[in-house]
């Protein structure tokens, strides 16, 4: 393809997002994904207000009971192609597709390279780095498949990954402990988020209380307390205890909104504005 100045473009487009929702457990994420809103009073009063289609991996369940479109659970890393495969190349109303989940699938992209080489460790794949450099293809290779759906569908990803808890090497001081995804492989963490438009970061909100008659004191007993009854939240910008962001509308989130689906919707359609 030959490439002029006559191709530069001006102007801002809108395209359908790629997302990267990362949740501790149970905290609704699969719901979320699959366009839940909430009433009032926390029950569900619609679901699948963003078109969606589920392609879970094998040991994520978390759309057995919602009333959204799900593919039949992915066992190995070419089932996930399919899928992707099936979306890209056939007539469908589904506007979002949701991979449940980053941390299910990466063991499942691991048992593929093993198996392609006859290891039973990507580690033990014979160059250095070899195995890692294998795993890390095969993620491209799902990322640029759903950028096809995006090219050539309009479909936007939501990506879910549950939380592990690491420690951050702070250049600038201590280091700290912060939530990331849970991957084994960093560089696999790391592509996934360049390539998100918006991170996501799903939580409650915690207040630690002392107990005893030594509360005063170093020693006191310390238990957490879920500070708003059950109420859950969706951070859209990156802090030092989770990650999170966007590109353009969505770096201009408000930090802290209602995991419901409705509530972000407004916020991104206030941003756009």
């Amino acid at each position: 393809m030959a490439i002029t100045l006559n191709d530069l473009k001006i102007g801002h487009t809108i395209r359908a997002p790629r997302m990267l929702l990362i949740g501790v457990e149970k905290i609704g994420k699969t719901s979320f994904a699959t366009g839940t809103a909430f009433d009032d009073d926390g029950a569900i009063s619609d679901t699948g207000l963003n078109s969606p289609v589920v392609i879970p991996c094998k040991g994520e369940e978390g759309a057995d009971g919602m009333k959204v479109p799900v593919f039949p659970t992915c066992a190995s890393y070419n089932d996930v192609l399919d899928c992707i495969g099936a979306l890209f190349s056939e007539d469908h109303v589904h506007k979002t597709a949701v991979l449940d989940s980053a941390s299910a699938l990466g063991p499942i992209v691991n048992d593929d390279v093993c198996t392609e080489f006859q290891v039973d460790n990507v580690r033990k794949v014979p160059g250095f780095r070899t195995g890692e450099a294998a795993v890390l293809n095969r993620w491209r290779n799902i990322l640029n498949g759903l950028d096809s759906l995006r090219n050539e569908k309009n479909m936007a990803s939501i990506i879910i990954g549950h939380t592990k808890i690491k420690k951050h090497k702070n250049p600038d001081g201590d280091d700290y402990d912060t939530y990331d995804i849970d991957l084994e492989h960093t560089d696999v963490a790391e592509l996934l988020k360049r390539w998100a438009d918006v991170i996501l970061f799903c939580n409650t909100k915690v207040v630690v209380k002392k107990d005893g008659e030594d509360a005063k004191f170093a020693k006191a007993k310390r238990r957490g307390i879920d500070a708003t009854g059950g109420r859950r939240f969706l951070y859209t910008q990156k802090r030092p205890t989770h990650p999170g962001g966007g590109r353009g509308p969505y770096g201009q989130l408000p930090y802290e909104l209602p995991l419901n689906w409705t509530e972000f919707e407004n916020a991104v359609a206030r941003a756009m504005e």
